[in-house]
This record gives structure tokens, C-alpha cells and sequence, in this order.
């Protein structure tokens, strides 16, 4: 017996992929805490968050995880978009939003390397908009890719 896989509708797999990263950055982002103020370290976030994550301030651990939950959110609306889970609201709407906030980052990022690193590394900045980047057009390609879908489901609601 041979079973043969449906391909994906327009836009799902990136979608998917969309949705797969937000959820890596999102356990990344718990992982962190829970690794401490080397994993601040290590991931560029400054020494002024280690050295706050070693003294046991709430701060760095609270805004950690505050982003860690936007991108789990971002994950689900993702997913949503796809089509592999129920239809949340506003999607099209949030959707966009994500997009242009990684597309942002990933742009301003690298303009923050270059004009004014701040508290974190050069090689932080470089790497992180990189990433953001490249999340940002998966998003906004895969959303473009779905939007007809996305307008249909719209008007049976």
C-alpha cells in the first residue's frame, strides 16, 4: 500500500517554517533563563543583564520571559495562518504586524551594529537581524502566498 502526501496549500509550508521559528526563539528565550547570566552572556543580551541575572534581579528573567510569550503567541498565529490551528483573531492583521516587526528588527539591527552597538555586542546586533531578517520574509512570503485563503476565511465568519 502506498500513501501519497498532499502537497501543502500556498503558503503553509513557509507559514509552518514561520511558525517553527517563533516557537525556536520562544524555548531559546526559556532556555536562557533558566541557563543563567553565561546564557545572557553568550547570547548577546550585554553584561549589564548578567550581571543583573547574577545578583538575582527579577528584571532580566521578567523581560526575558515577556518575549519569550510574544513569540510563543507569534508561533500560534503563525500556525493559524497556515491553517493548522482554528482561525484566531485578527490574524491577517497580526500577522502583518509580525512580519514588518521582524523585517524592522532585522533592518534596524543592522543600523544599530553599525551607528551605535549599545550594550550589546557588534557581533550580537549582526547575527540576531540576520535571523530576524530571514524570519521576517519567511513570514511575509508565506503570508502573501496565503492571503487569498486567508480573505476567504475571513468572510465566513
Amino acid at each position: 500500500m502506498t500513501s501519497m502526501a498532499r502537497p501543502l496549500p500556498a503558503g503553509s509550508g513557509l507559514l509552518l517554517l514561520a511558525s517553527a521559528s517563533s516557537a525556536a526563539a520562544a524555548l531559546t528565550h526559556i532556555a536562557i533563563i533558566a541557563g543563567g547570566p553565561s546564557w545572557y552572556r553568550f547570547f548577546g543580551a550585554g553584561e549589564g543583564m548578567a550581571r543583573l541575572a547574577a545578583s538575582g534581579s527579577w528584571y532580566p528573567a521578567t523581560l526575558t520571559l515577556g518575549i519569550a510569550l510574544v513569540l510563543a503567541l507569534w508561533a500560534a498565529y503563525a500556525a493559524s495562518a497556515a491553517g493548522y490551528l482554528p482561525v484566531l483573531p485578527f490574524v491577517k492583521t497580526v500577522m502583518v504586524a509580525v512580519s514588518a516587526v521582524y523585517l524592522c528588527r532585522g533592518v534596524g539591527g543592522f543600523l544599530l551594529a553599525a551607528l551605535a552597538p549599545g550594550g550589546n555586542s557588534p557581533t550580537f546586533w549582526v547575527w540576531s537581524s540576520g535571523i530576524c531578517l530571514i524570519i521576517g520574509l519567511v513570514h511575509a512570503v508565506g503570508l502573501s502566498r496565503r492571503w487569498p485563503v486567508l480573505s476567504a476565511r475571513g468572510r465566513h465568519r
